[in-house]
């Protein structure tokens, strides 16, 4: 009986450099969540994620005039919800040099949790997003 999942992953320190915008810019929009004053868009090679291990790309970007902005400290995990069990829980690894990594053991709609902390401010978001 499967009971719940937890991965526990290091976070790392994500910032817009321009290594890491020129990557972002060949990448297909997952999802794009507007907060208050911060952009976020979680993108990838294919636009989607899919059941095993992904790579993908957080940008985050000014609500205001769309330009790159840093945000110092960055973390993002997923949840599942399963009727009857514990929520089965992912984090991702997230690095300034390249894309950021995350691995789903299945498919289904997650919730996934985003936050911040550095010179834009502090902030988080949350949204729903589907593992093929």
């Amino acid at each position: 009986m499967l009971k719940g999942l937890i991965v526990a992953l290091s976070l790392g320190i994500l910032t817009i450099v321009g290594a890491l915008a020129a990557t972002a810019a060949d990448m297909k929009p997952i999802h794009t969540q507007k907060t208050k004053d911060v952009t976020v868009t979680l993108q990838n090679e294919s636009g989607q994620w899919k059941e095993g291990k992904n790579d993908f790309v957080l940008e985050f970007t000014s609500a205001r005039d769309k330009k790159p902005i840093e945000v110092g400290k960055a973390s993002l995990n997923t949840s599942m919800g399963m009727p009857g069990m514990a929520p089965m829980v992912a984090g991702a690894t997230l690095t300034p040099e390249g894309p950021g990594t995350i691995e789903f053991p299945d498919r289904g709609a997650r919730q996934v949790t985003v936050t911040w902390d550095g010179p834009a401010g502090k902030g988080s978001t949350k949204f729903s997003v589907s593992v093929r």
